[in-house]
């Protein structure tokens, strides 16, 4: 026992953590009587037990945890503390008590749970029950859905947040559970009875069954609003106080909490938002603009369907926006008005606040539409007009509405009258102050008036609904000229008028403004009817009754009340019934004179004309004192001033007198309700008096009253218009001088500027000073008021004058604006609303600027000046900036309608050109000037941006920013720019400037705000993060900030926004707020706006005076330096730092969707050069990790910051996957458009990569490797070499994924390090392969020695690094690997190795354990069974490796077309079969001459057949002997092993004459071609079987068809053969490629011939054989290498208008092939080898000049070429030049000038109007420079003939020359020559003549027809100057050109592309290289290019660097060593041949 009584004298706490269950039991039980008994809160024992709870509740004993159970929901209870405890202990009651079997256990959870959530930990708790709801155990998942559904029901909505949960219903709806799911129903019905209907939407989906039930449940809810039972701590005392009020009086405030209740979920809140723009159909744009309506109708159809989607994705619409306005304003059809119009409608209802910024352009074009009758289309527009206001606010669209109500049509006014009624519904006294009133109302009264009785009606509604929404005394002052009758009906209809919004005063009708757009969107729906009164939703009507009980206007709480109903009286009420009388008709003398005699004592009107002035005065005193004692309601104003102004009225001479008058007036409109028809009568002579010395001040006094009583705006321009109407400047001046006094008495309110501007400039240029100077005095107190702007209207006064006004501004700086002490009590109805108006002051001002006049700028600005401004040449774009400038500059003030110039000067804010980025923000500055306080509307679209520049790197770029912010923030308020997600989107981006900036302006701004915008809290999140980022500064400004927010947001907000934060993040951030508490400041008071918008009005205007004509000197100059005074302007902050310039990506609010038209990389200049600087200084991590760490993560964020685009890094490093195939996607197609920005960033993005290499997703994989893929042929493409750099942060990390278990996914690795070896040197690759050989996983070691083991095969020994010897040592390690397939791998390297070197490999490999060594000793005797070619192979490898050792991999990129990479290929297809691969090199060159030897009885018929047959006439009968085919075939057996020969031997006998020989032969074929395995045998042996296949066409064409003999079936059938044969070739692109241009052209010839030949068309079936041609043709066209096939027909069609005998249309059909070329050529530009392209086209040129074609019968040549070249500027651009370089004297060539001019074309003009005149002025300059030409070219070609060398060349020549411009003299070239010379030169021509003449005959004989063999090309081009040359003598300038390579390659020097021309040792030994020679003269040639091949080997291994040895080059030898034993057996056949 002695145990027992151990724990018993343990303290609580420490039994609570004992082993012992008793001991813990205990524990619990003692902990639950301590904690009932503190009594308070914060007491210290609470501490002790703070991580203990946890244990209490996750207890393993079921009874002990029962227990600590309760004790731990007593200290939930009770502890101060226990909130932080939450996390931990919620997730343990998930975890370990919601699975227990006991109820109590359970209960008791869930007890906790809510506790929790009453002590405010609501979030934490809801997060862990959501966590417990992915359990896998169903019982932990129901108690969670059950408690959450308890929260529910007790707390209610606000406390519980229901969007997650709704979230995850249909996922536990499909539950395999019952009870889950029946818990998701109960569950459902829950939140159902919180937010009715809002719930359908997201639950549409799940089963039909379950959504019945749950419909019939929902029937069952009562209908009234729930209300929670339950609160939380900081609500129970509320609630207390609550009850307390309720019981005593009804519930007044509980309707109101109700009310709020209700709506407090939106059901818009819960959707998933729909990304649409992708969707719309491909061609949307083009359809939208077709002629047929139908398929207008389609693309509108289309979007109908999409944006039914109830919740739209932010993005770019505007050009949809457009599109659909263009639809709605101008389409014909009204069908698709209406449909345009609901598509609005659904954009609007989806998008809500997003769609705002493009509200402005839709509302006049739909309000103008209203013309159309029909009225579903009124229908479809009112729906859309309604939900797009919804969108936006009154205020922005307000300029755009009160246009449209001028419009002469009655329609539209009516419908416009309309929707400004619905509009005022959705107001409230707050959102409709009277600025925005006032130009309503006076619209909607002009309409009152109207003829039309609707548009009447329609007026009245509005002006009914205004006076509901804002109450009489607002409205009441508009309408006072509006006589009882209408007054009457404009109050019915206000009777008649529900609001959305209920009747609430002040703030609740504020707060709840934007809250109940949900019900309002299902009204708008409803809203179609013409009865525009249903509109109003159902749901707020009940709310509407309770205040509709209150009398008059709502009383203001804490206010005195303002005066009540129309019955209350006393002076207050004044104002009312002054407005009533204030429309005073004017009343005749004889009347006045009745109304004054009744008030006046009789004796008074008896003497008021008396001739004695004493008279007059003792009458005056009379008249005062019954004046005096008259009371306001008895005194007829008008009677009385009429009686003052009667004879002799104002002309009275005495002084006295008249000053008696005018105080009398005074004392009228003081005392009096003294109305304007009383003032236009005493108003003129107070004028007149004014100047008086004597009566001045009397009438000022009595101006002044009058003012009071009519209004000073009235008065003042009464007033001054009379003042100047009259030439007296005393009076002038004195006006003014009052004018100036009176606005400081009575403030700026409602003065109309433009009515004073005019007659003060009048005044201004008067010659009197004193007029001069009161003007001047005036100007200095109205910029009190209006501030800097008012400058504007006297820019263009003299110099002198305007620095009088300058001075006088600049006294007026420093002081504030006078409170105004009179006209208040009538003004502000009786001063109570000095808080509800407190915007009073503000509103002044922005009066003034309304008031300025503006001009309509949108004319100016035009498509033109838009697409100037977008334009590529920055140049154009500043001249477009400067253009804007300019308009703005002159206009002054101007509309805010401006076009599209906002979304040009949008894009110009990330122009890359800094320069033009300032002066855009400089026009932005101007612009807020110019628009003033309408710049509202363009704050999303315009503004924003703006911001997004403070991101800047540049110190000036930044400071102009935020000057410009400054400037607009001024015009605007902060309320637009606080509105929506942008500026927090803003503050999101993690570049440190932005922040800091961002951050210090809000700091700036935020204190001087009086209300609390609703979506700052956004901005808190990211504020947080700012706290916390890595810039220093960053977190200082965020700091500074922080009191500012919480100013707004309190301090509660601002730490439950810390929830979501990291726990030690949460700490610090708590921390810092703490102390920000202490710093807060105090939020603007009401009164102090007034001063406060003072000072902010006059503040600025210090720099803004002087900075306006600074920026326009500033952006016409365009300096890049910061302007002195700018960098002062408010805010600019000095003291930034800069940093690697970032972009701005043009649209930041919409976060997937931003405008995402810009490029994804931008150049960063020397950017990557510094970050590798950065690495080697290790001023940055190493690019080196197992796993990458996050700093690593985020130092590569930060580096891509400056040089990608923002949407894509964030797609990028978004945690989502799908984002990553996004940004993936993103890449692939800005691939090819950006090329330099892709190597400009090519080190990030390959690091980018290997981070991708650790994911786990394998679609992002796939998508990873295949970019590569391409990434890496670009870059070869390119010729870019990889640094070391970015060699080494990414192939190893690369070579990880080759041991994937995803066979796909090696094979792609390995397609990329294939391709890297082409942008890295093979021998740098080794070493990161080698290191791959030693990893853990052994399909990577497997892998990578494969890997290894073809780049030996491919690149020789060299690559072993560091040295053979190493490398295969380590690779023969792996021989005893345990894993099979390494060790084959391993192997099979060392075979590939031993065939490259041979036997030295052994020494190389060292000691092997004899295990190791008999494995490969018996490999490698496996694969040499078959005699092995290594050695010839190893003499080319090692010319090639040599070679790109040296010129650093160059060569790998350069060499002949089939470079290393297909080799490379070659041998990787090969690998790991190392028998096949001997097999396949053997093949490629042997032919088995022994096979022919033995066998010359059968096959005598055969090759010597061919060459028999071309040397005999035609004409002479062929003896054919009888081939005994069956003969022939038990040879094929023995032959199968050598399968090259085989194939020499039947491709031979396809040419056979002998009809069924060749069948056979092709038959043959057919099959190996068919099996695709088999097919590859034919590669090598193409060009031959080609030349057999077109020999044996001509036969048939020359012989076999003038056959009477044969059968013509028989012929048919050996077509359909030949032809099947082909197509089967031809559809097997790899083989089709090897088919090269001399053979290509031959064929195609012989294809065309057969395809004229008319003799077919007459057989039976010659129809199908020439279809089947025709496909034929069209299949070579596409199949074949396009570089060969486009050069062929080039020089075929060259060769067929040379020859005389060739048809037209023969000509027409290769024309027509090259068109089909033409049409392939986008697909196929990059694969052509342009160069070679280009010199046959500069051949042709030369060979016809433009003359010549010109000369042809049919335009189609010259048009041909045209747009050949046409089309290959326009894929290539200005590159095209580039590749000219195979032409050797450029200078002479036409094609060079050709494409200048194309080139030049294309640039100046885009379109192609002026094509014509180009082709005609190029003609004319053609035939001048061909002159000068002509000269050149006959000296060039004399001086040939008179070398050595070239004689021959040079004759040949001149005969061509002579030949093609017989008209040519060359006689002054003769004639300086010698006798001898000349004859020579005529000798020589002669002989080439009859040459040439034997040569047209020969022909026939040889079955090639003539069109071939007159090849008229000039020799210096051709590559092998004719048929007989090849024994080496021409030595053109290719040679030179070769040599020169050669060398410039040995120097490491860059040559362009190399494949442009073939390197000499392949000219000679291919085939198929000369342009021009056909396939005939390769024959011909065989032998001889044998005997060369020889001395090139020599050649090659003396100096392997010299020539490439050229591929090719195996299929004609076999060996070095045998050559003349070979040319010995030929002979040896021939001769037994003969």
């Amino acid at each position: 026992m002695g145990d027992d009584s151990e724990w018993l004298k343990l303290p609580v706490d420490q039994k609570c953590e004992h082993k012992l269950w008793k001991a813990r039991l205990s524990g619990y039980e003692e902990a639950l009587k301590i904690f009932q008994k503190i009594k308070d809160e914060k007491s210290p024992e609470w501490s002790k037990y703070l991580g203990l709870i946890k244990k209490f509740v996750t207890d393993s004993n079921a009874v002990v945890q029962l227990k600590g159970l309760e004790a731990a929901l007593v200290y939930v209870e009770n502890a101060h503390v226990a909130g932080k405890t939450t996390g931990e202990v919620v997730s343990g009651v998930v975890s370990k008590v919601f699975n227990q079997p006991k109820a109590k256990a359970k209960e008791l959870g869930q007890e906790i749970c809510l506790m929790y959530i009453e002590i405010e930990k609501g979030e934490a708790v809801q997060e862990e029950l959501l966590k417990g709801l992915d359990s896998k155990n169903p019982k932990i998942v129901v108690a969670c859905i059950e408690t959450l559904r308890k929260a529910l029901s007790e707390f209610g909505s606000k406390i519980i947040l229901l969007k997650p949960i709704i979230k995850v219903l249909p996922k536990l709806f499909e539950s395999r559970e019952k009870p889950i799911r029946d818990e998701a129903k109960l569950i459902a019905v829950e939140i159902y009875r919180w937010i009715r209907d809002a719930l359908r939407h997201p639950l549409q989906n799940i089963n039909s069954v379950q959504l019945k039930e749950l419909e019939e449940e929902w029937v069952k809810l009562p209908s009234g609003a729930p209300k929670p039972i339950r609160f939380l701590r900081s609500q129970q005392e509320l609630e207390a106080k609550l009850e307390q009020q309720q019981s005593a009086g009804g519930d007044a405030e509980g309707g109101g909490d109700d009310g709020d209740e209700v709506p407090q979920i939106d059901a818009y809140e819960l959707l998933e938002a729909v990304e649409i723009l992708s969707k719309l159909p491909k061609d949307f744009y083009d359809k939208i603009e077709a002629k047929k309506w139908q398929e207008r109708k389609e693309a509108l159809e289309a979007v109908e369907v999409l944006v039914k989607n109830p919740k739209l994705e932010a993005g770019d619409y505007a050009d949809l926006v457009k599109a659909l306005k263009k639809v709605v304003g101008k389409d014909t059809n009204v069908m698709l008005v209406a449909l345009a119009a609901k598509c609005l409608t659904g954009l609007a209802v989806g998008l809500r606040k997003k769609f705002g910024q493009y509200a402005g352009h839709v509302v006049p074009t739909i309000l103008e539409k209203f013309k159309e009758k029909k009225p579903q289309v009124v229908q479809a527009l009112q729906e859309a007009i309604d939900a797009i206001f919804l969108t936006t606010t009154l205020q922005n669209i307000s300029e755009d509405v009160l246009a449209v109500m001028d419009n002469k049509n009655p329609t539209i006014k009516q419908q416009t009258s309309l929707f400004i009624a619905r509009s005022f519904r959705h107001c409230t006294a707050a959102t409709l102050p009277k600025s925005l009133l006032k130009p309503f109302c006076a619209a909607l009264l002009k309409h009152i008036n109207d003829s039309a009785p609707e548009v009447r009606d329609a007026a009245f509604e509005a002006l009914g609904t205004a006076l509901k929404v804002v109450g009489e005394k607002a409205v009441n002052p508009f309408l006072a000229d509006v006589d009882k009758l209408k007054l009457d009906k404009i109050k019915e209809c206000s009777e008649k008028v529900e609001l959305v919004h209920g009747k609430k005063a002040g703030a609740a009708a504020e707060k709840k403004d934007f809250k109940p757009v949900a019900g309002r969107t299902a009204a708008s729906g409803a809203a179609g009817d013409k009865d525009t009164k249903d509109v109003a939703t159902p749901k707020p009507g009940p709310v509407k009754k309770a205040p509709a009980a209150k009398t008059g206007g709502p009383p203001k709480k804490g206010k005195p009340a303002a005066p009540g109903g129309t019955g209350s009286t006393g002076a207050k009420n004044k104002k009312v019934l002054e407005t009533k009388e204030i429309v005073e008709p004017e009343l005749s003398v004889e009347v006045c004179e009745e109304k004054a005699s009744a008030v006046l004592p009789p004796t008074c009107i008896q003497l008021l004309d008396s001739s004695n002035w004493k008279e007059r005065l003792a009458c005056m005193e009379e008249f005062q004192k019954a004046v005096e004692l008259m009371d306001r309601s008895e005194m007829p104003c008008q009677a009385l001033v009429r009686m003052l102004a009667k004879k002799p009225g104002w002309k009275e001479t005495n002084f006295q007198v008249m000053q008696m008058k005018l105080h009398i007036v005074a004392l009228i409109a003081q005392k009096g309700n003294f109305s304007k028809t009383s003032a236009q009568i005493v108003l003129d002579g107070l004028v007149d008096k004014i100047g008086d010395v004597k009566c001045g001040n009397n009438a000022k006094e009595a101006m002044t009253a009058i003012a009071e009583a009519c209004m000073l705006p009235w008065t003042a321009e009464q007033v001054v218009s009379m003042a100047f109407s009259q030439k007296n400047p005393k009076n002038q001046s004195e006006t003014l001088n009052w004018l100036s006094n009176a606005i400081k008495e009575f403030g700026f309110s409602g003065l109309n500027v433009k009515a004073f501007i005019n007659n003060v400039k009048t005044a201004l240029a008067a010659t009197n000073p004193a007029v001069r100077t009161s003007a001047i005095t005036l100007l200095g107190v109205m910029y009190l008021y209006v501030g800097p702007s008012l400058r504007m209207f006297f820019e263009d006064e003299k110099p002198a004058l305007l620095a009088q006004i300058d001075a006088e501004f600049e006294k007026m700086q420093g002081q504030t604006i006078p409170a105004p002490t009179r006209g208040i009590s009538k003004h502000s109805s009786g001063g109570a609303d000095e808080g509800e108006d407190g915007d009073e002051p503000d509103e002044g001002g922005s009066d003034v600027v309304d008031l300025l006049p503006r001009t309509e700028i949108s004319d100016k600005i035009t498509s033109e000046l838009v697409s100037k401004i977008g334009d590529k040449n920055w140049k154009v774009r500043k001249e477009g900036l400067d253009e804007v400038a300019g308009i703005i500059n002159e206009a002054k003030f101007i509309q805010p309608n401006i076009g599209e110039l906002p979304t040009a000067l949008k894009g110009r804010l990330n122009d890359s050109n800094k320069i033009l980025v300032q002066q855009t923000l400089n026009i932005l500055q101007q612009l807020a000037v110019a628009m003033g306080p309408n710049i509202k509307q363009h704050v999303k679209n315009l503004g924003i941006p703006i911001i997004t520049v403070l991101g800047d790197s540049k110190n000036n770029v930044r400071a102009a920013a935020l000057a410009t912010v400054n400037a607009w923030a001024e015009q605007t308020g902060m309320k637009e720019w606080l509105e929506g997600e942008d500026l927090s989107e803003e503050l999101k981006k993690e570049n440190p400037f932005l922040r800091q900036e961002l951050l210090g302006w809000l700091a700036e701004k935020l204190p001087a705000l009086r209300s609390t915008p609703t979506d700052l809290i956004l901005c808190v999140p990211h504020l947080y993060s700012c706290l916390e980022d890595r810039n220093g500064d960053v977190r200082k400004k965020a700091q500074d900030a922080l009191p500012f927010f919480m100013m707004h947001l309190g301090y509660e907000k601002m730490a439950k926004a810390t929830g979501k934060l990291k726990p030690t993040s949460k700490d610090q951030v708590l921390a810092m707020l703490e102390k920000a508490k202490a710093n807060m400041p105090a939020k603007a008071a009401a009164p102090a706006k007034a001063t406060s918008k003072a000072m902010g009005g006059s503040a600025p205007a210090k720099f803004q005076p002087a900075s306006a004509p600074v920026e326009d000197t500033v952006s016409n100059a365009v300096e890049s330096k910061p302007d002195p005074k700018k960098a002062k302007a408010p805010g600019g902050s000095s003291k930034v730092k800069s940093a690697p310039g970032k972009k701005v990506p043009s649209k930041t609010s919409l976060k997937d969707d931003e405008d995402k038209s810009g490029p994804i990389f931008i150049l960063v200049p020397n950017g990557k050069e510094q970050r590798m600087k950065d690495e080697k200084a290790l001023k940055v991590l190493k690019w080196n990790f197992t796993t990458p760490r996050d700093e690593y993560i985020e130092q590569l964020k930060t580096q891509m910051s400056s040089c990608v685009a923002k949407w894509l890094q964030d797609e990028m490093f978004h945690s989502d996957f799908q984002h990553h195939n996004k940004a993936l996607a993103a890449m692939v197609d800005h691939l090819e458009s950006e090329k330099e920005g892709v190597i400009g960033c090519l080190d990030l993005i390959l690091k980018w990569f290997t981070l991708r290499f650790f994911d786990t997703n394998t679609s992002v994989l796939m998508k990873a490797l295949e970019y590569l893929k391409l990434l890496f042929t670009l870059l070869s493409e390119e010729e870019y070499h990889l640094t070391e750099n970015e060699a080494s942060s990414f192939i190893p990390y690369l070579i990880l994924k080759v041991g994937e278990p995803k066979d796909v996914i090696r094979k792609d690795v390995r397609a990329i390090l294939n391709r890297m070896c082409l942008v890295y040197p093979a021998s740098k690759m080794f070493p990161f392969i080698m290191e791959g050989t030693k990893s853990k996983n052994s399909k990577q070691r497997a892998e990578c020695l494969e890997e290894l083991g073809c780049l030996v095969e491919s690149y020789g020994m060299n690559v072993c690094q560091p040295t053979p010897g190493k490398a295969l040592k380590e690779i023969a390690i792996h021989i005893g690997d345990r894993d099979n397939a390494v060790r084959n791998a391993a192997l099979n390297t060392i075979v590939t190795v031993y065939n490259v070197h041979g036997e030295q490999v052994f020494k190389l490999i060292g000691n092997l354990s004899e295990k190791d060594m008999s494995m490969l000793e018996e490999r490698i005797k496996r694969s040499a069974k078959r005699p092995s070619a290594a050695p010839m192979k190893q003499v080319e490898e090692k010319a090639q490796r040599t070679q790109s050792v040296n010129s650093s991999a160059n060569m790998l990129r350069k060499g002949p077309p089939e470079d290393m990479s297909s080799k490379l290929n070659q041998a990787r297809s090969m690998s790991g079969h190392p028998e096949a691969a001997q097999q396949m090199v053997r093949r490629e060159f042997q032919l088995d001459l022994d096979e022919i030897e033995n066998d010359n009885g059968t096959v005598r018929c055969e090759m010597p057949e061919l060459v028999q047959h071309k040397l005999d006439d035609i004409f002479e009968p062929v003896l054919i002997p009888e081939p005994k085919i069956r003969a022939v075939s038990p040879h094929f057996d023995d032959m199968h092993s050598n399968t090259a020969s085989t194939i020499n031997f039947i491709i031979s006998q396809v040419a056979s004459g002998d009809i069924s020989t060749s069948i056979q032969a092709l038959t043959q074929i057919d099959e190996v071609l068919r099996q695709e395995d088999k097919a590859e045998a034919m590669s090598g042996h193409i060009d031959q079987f080609l030349i057999a296949t077109f020999m044996q066409l001509r036969l048939i064409y020359n012989t076999h068809m003038a056959d009477e003999k044969l059968d013509k079936d028989e012929i048919i059938k050996l077509y359909s053969c030949i032809i099947g044969n082909m197509i089967s070739l031809f559809q097997i692109e790899s083989l089709a490629r090897e088919a090269s241009t001399g053979v290509l052209k031959d064929l195609m010839h012989g294809l065309i011939t057969l395809m004229l030949d008319s003799r077919i068309e007459d057989l039976e079936e010659g129809q199908q054989v020439i279809r089947s041609v025709n496909l034929l043709v069209v299949k070579v066209l596409e199949k074949s290498d396009q570089t060969n096939i486009l050069s062929a027909l080039l020089v075929l069609l060259q060769d067929s208008l040379l020859a005389t005998a060739s048809s037209p249309k023969f000509s027409e059909l290769v024309m027509k092939c090259l068109w089909r070329m033409v049409r392939l050529l986008p697909d196929t530009i990059n694969s052509i080898n342009l160069d070679r392209i280009l010199l046959d086209i500069h051949i042709f040129m030369k060979v016809f000049p433009k003359e010549k074609l010109k000369q042809c019968k049919s335009e189609f040549p010259i048009r041909t070429l045209k747009t050949l070249l046409h089309t290959l500027c326009k894929l290539k651009g200005p590159k095209i030049l580039d590749h000219l370089t195979m032409i050797d004297n450029k200078n002479e060539s036409e094609l060079e000038a050709h494409l200048c001019r194309m080139m030049k074309h294309s640039m100046d003009q885009t379109g192609s109007k002026a094509d014509k005149e180009t082709e005609k002025g190029a003609s004319r300059i053609d035939e001048k420079s061909s002159k000068a030409k002509v000269n050149d070219f006959l000296a060039e070609i004399f001086k040939k003939i008179g070398s050595k060398e070239n004689t021959k060349e040079g004759l040949a020549e001149l005969y061509e020359y002579k030949k093609k411009y017989s008209d040519a003299d060359i006689e002054p070239f003769l004639k300086n020559s010698s006798q001898f010379f000349q004859s020579y030169v005529e000798r020589g021509l002669r002989v080439i003549e009859m040459e040439r003449e034997g040569k047209g005959r020969i022909p026939t004989s040889t079955g090639i027809s003539p069109q071939m063999e007159v090849t008229c090309m000039p020799a210096p081009t051709s590559t092998v100057s004719s048929i007989g040359n090849t024994n080496g003598e021409e030595v053109g300038p290719s040679v030179y050109l070769e040599r020169l390579k050669i060398l410039r390659q040995r120097c490491g020097l860059d040559n362009t592309k190399q494949d442009e021309r073939p390197p000499l040792s392949s000219l000679l030994s291919k085939p198929a290289t000369p342009p021009v020679a056909s396939s005939t003269d390769m024959l011909h040639s065989k032998l001889s290019q044998l005997r060369e091949s020889r001395e090139q080997h020599q050649h090659s291994e003396l100096d392997s660097n010299q020539t490439h040895s050229s591929g090719s080059l195996t299929s004609s030898s076999a060996s070095t060593t045998n050559i003349d034993d070979l040319k010995k057996r030929l002979e040896r056949i021939k001769s037994s041949r003969k």
